[in-house]
């Protein structure tokens, strides 16, 4: 990944991870009252947009793979985002658009729709904005996986009970349509695993998405023996 980025002349900051499972409840993070994760010791990350005042950051997951001309490409598009005074708080560079049909595309702006209900957050450009809507959510007092938080605070989100714990879902959210990131395994690749990816969407078995191979874990129920917290996921 580094190397990759290194080709593309990109400066980053790695953020290592932080394994803050005996730290949970002094920090004060709680689940969504009905939502089960059994895979406890997930880690956590802390960012410095808004500490900094950044006025905006590109964000990165360490197992994608980046299209052709990706830096030419992000580029062009924020400078056409600028010129058109874009309202802009995230836009997803790389994701799984999980509903079929269109989005409607921005006007002015090339390669660039309003996001629908999305999975994965591969790579995302986010505006300091947008960092501030996020946090003023306190969504640690009420966690969600992040690929169920976001599309909840742009308000795509199907499930109303979720969305009832966030009462201002205002978050202003595009996506680049290609998009300019992949991950770096899918599913049916070797040494691909993953604990989150779909059986159904949102613990609604009558709701099917696109993929297979997954083990979406119900409450009361215990996680597949060949499921442990040492596998990586998508979050």
């Amino acid at each position: 990944m580094l190397y990759s980025l290194n080709e593309l002349e990109i400066d980053v900051k790695v953020v290592p991870a932080v394994d803050g499972n005996s730290d949970i409840k002094i920090l004060g993070v709680d689940l969504l009252p009905g939502y089960h994760d059994p895979f406890s010791g997930r880690t956590l990350t802390k960012g410095e947009i808004v500490d900094v005042q950044m006025d905006k950051a590109l964000i990165f997951e360490d197992d994608i793979r980046f299209q052709a001309n990706f830096k030419r490409r992000v580029l062009r598009l924020m400078e056409e985002v600028e010129q058109t005074e874009l309202d802009w708080d995230i836009i997803y560079l790389g994701r799984k658009k999980v509903n079929p049909g269109e989005e409607e595309p921005v006007e002015n702006v090339h390669n660039l729709v309003w996001a629908d209900y999305s999975f994965w957050t591969l790579s995302y450009a986010i505006s300091l904005q947008g960092a501030q809507k996020l946090l003023n959510a306190e969504p640690l007092s009420k966690m969600l996986p992040v690929d169920e938080f976001l599309p909840i605070m742009y308000d795509k989100h199907p499930n109303e009970e979720y969305k009832s714990h966030f009462l201002n879902r205002n978050l202003q959210a595009f996506s680049t349509r290609p998009l300019l990131v992949e991950p770096s395994k899918y599913a049916g690749d070797p040494e691909w695993v993953s604990d989150t990816e779909t059986s159904t969407l949102w613990d609604d078995d009558s709701v099917r998405t696109d993929w297979r191979g997954s083990h979406k874990i119900l409450k009361g129920s215990s996680p597949p023996e060949m499921l442990s917290t040492a596998y990586r996921d998508e979050l």
